[in-house]
């Protein structure tokens, strides 16, 4: 082969790779990548997860938490689950509202108040399956816990409550923006209740998600819930990663009502509890359905009598044993829901926050996957420190 023939080789390779990286560049590198659907391998570990959004800095359950926890590094957002009386699914812990939104203030809605029971437990107020979501999307958002969180109240009347699918656009918008996955961890609440009325959650939830293009275990998603026969029947419609959550064992009965078990459990007449899903037992039966559990901290790190971080158990070793990974809830940074050695000095104040890291390191310690909480920036800080 000659010189000339090389030289044209030469140029033909060069001018490939010039229109290689000008479709690259035109189109983005990041389009190649599929934010979400990462794998098995994702999330890394150990996963901070915003627990309602970045909820210590911003109202709960709305679009502007999600970004700031996206913004403060969360791997994951939560956002909870409940529908309106059109069968859309929106972001609120509960489906009473009054805590979370103006609703009892404006009088077009007054007459909408009502009492009924959830989980068994009567309930007053007003409740999103009585509402369309266009008029859910009047109603704006207003801080849950203002005596802890006086600076998110600055923000009340800003915000709407958002459906999932906005969840989920914010989410594709700013994995692509950001260039790095960033996942959800949707929780069907009162699913007990919402099959009863009519508004079973389960199937438009994962429709939703297929039709966004989330696909089996490769999704960047987990799945999440209290109950256990919703678990059940989610695994038959979808491999995507299930939760199982776990309350605390030693939560009293309300008005009667055992509050230490599933609803769904209770609602059978049956006398299992929580307290029977965390032992190596009932970690092996939770995996026959679950991906993961997700315990209260204290199921893990119990307090002690002065309310101190307490010897560790053997939950996480036996979780991943049964082939669980473990993501406890939730580490926030007020002083309230602290250890009283690792809060600020006025160890009095609702509003004070401590040493949140501190609390996260020994979970993180502990052997656990995964963590939801309240501030992700600190969330963020501990594990980077952590790794270290």
């Amino acid at each position: 082969m000659n010189n000339v023939s090389n030289l044209s080789i030469h140029t033909a390779r060069l001018l490939c790779s010039a229109v290689t990286a000008l479709c690259l560049s035109a189109c983005g590198s990041n389009d190649l990548v599929d934010y979400q659907n990462p794998g098995v391998s994702w999330p890394p570990l150990p996963t901070v997860t915003g627990h309602r959004g970045a909820s210590a800095l911003r109202p709960e359950h709305t679009l502007a938490s999600y970004q700031k926890a996206i913004d403060d590094g969360a791997d994951i957002v939560e956002p909870d689950l409940v529908s309106t009386k059109d069968g859309v699914l929106i972001a609120r812990h509960e489906n009473e509202i009054s805590g979370t939104t103006n609703v009892s203030t404006l009088a077009q809605f007054a007459a909408r108040k009502a009492t009924k029971t959830i989980d068994g437990i009567p309930v007053t107020g007003w409740f999103t399956e009585d509402f369309t979501l266009a008029e859910i999307k009047t109603l704006r958002a207003k801080e849950r816990i203002p005596a802890n969180r006086p600076a998110n109240a600055s923000f009340d009347g800003q915000f709407e409550v958002p459906t999932l699918q906005e969840v989920i656009d914010l989410v594709k918008q700013q994995a692509r923006e950001k260039d790095r996955v960033i996942g959800i961890y949707p929780e069907t609440k009162h699913p007990t209740y919402f099959k009863s009325i009519g508004l079973a959650l389960e199937k438009r939830l994962i429709d939703q998600l297929v039709a966004n293009g989330y696909k089996g275990k490769n999704a960047a998603v987990f799945i999440q819930s209290f109950e256990v026969g919703n678990l059940k029947e989610l695994r038959g419609m979808t491999d995507m990663r299930l939760v199982q959550l776990i309350d605390n064992p030693k939560n009293p009965p309300v008005n009667g009502v055992p509050r230490n078990a599933p609803y769904d459990f209770v609602a059978a007449g049956s006398t299992r509890s929580y307290a029977d899903l965390v032992t190596a037992a009932g970690l092996k039966e939770i995996a026959q359905y679950a991906d993961a559990v997700s315990p209260y901290k204290e199921v893990i790190i119990p307090r002690d009598t002065n309310n101190e971080l307490g010897a560790t158990t053997s939950f996480v070793v036996d979780a991943h044993a049964a082939g669980l990974k473990v993501h406890t809830w939730t580490l926030r940074p007020e002083n309230p829901f602290l250890p009283v050695s690792l809060r600020a000095p006025d160890v009095a104040s609702l509003t004070q926050r401590g040493n949140s890291a501190a609390e996260i390191t020994a979970y993180l310690k502990a052997g656990i996957d995964g963590f939801f909480t309240d501030d992700p920036a600190v969330g963020r800080a501990a594990v980077t420190a952590f790794k270290k």
